[in-house]
């Protein structure tokens, strides 16, 4: 019988441990409408768009997302979902578009940037910044 209730007990736990590594680890998805993911940046890549991304990065994101978008900012282990590694492949294969919907809109733990960040063109140049944060 004891083995038994162990068995249950260490069953339960790998379903909670699991269950919060899953909202850790941005395991849910984050649709974007066809209309934003398609979205060009109007804004040209440029020494200058870089370096006005890079400013509103350590004003706006640097806390949570890291220096260099490892997402090991000093909040990030404050947060309920994982803040993300922008340097992976996977986050830079999205579309301009769909980096610059989520930065608007936000969602969970990630607060919307329309209101804080009101200049779309402004936005665009941080998706330009965010860009340059490869391995």
């Amino acid at each position: 019988m004891k083995m038994k209730s162990l068995i249950m007990v260490v069953f339960a736990g790998l379903i909670a441990f699991s269950f919060t590594t899953n909202l850790r680890d941005g395991g849910k998805p984050w649709p974007v409408p066809d209309a934003a993911k398609n979205k060009k940046n109007p804004v040209a890549k440029s020494a200058e768009s870089v370096e006005a991304g890079k400013a509103l990065w350590s004003k706006h994101c640097k806390a949570c997302h890291g220096a260099k978008g490892l997402g090991d900012g000093s909040k990030a282990a404050q947060l309920e979902t994982e803040p993300g590694n922008f340097t992976k492949a996977e986050f830079q294969a999205q579309t301009d578009g769909a980096i610059f919907y989520k930065t608007s809109e936000g969602r969970d733990d990630m607060p919307s940037f329309k209101k804080k960040i009101a200049d779309a063109e402004d936005i665009w140049n941080l998706v330009n910044y965010i860009r340059t944060l490869k391995k």
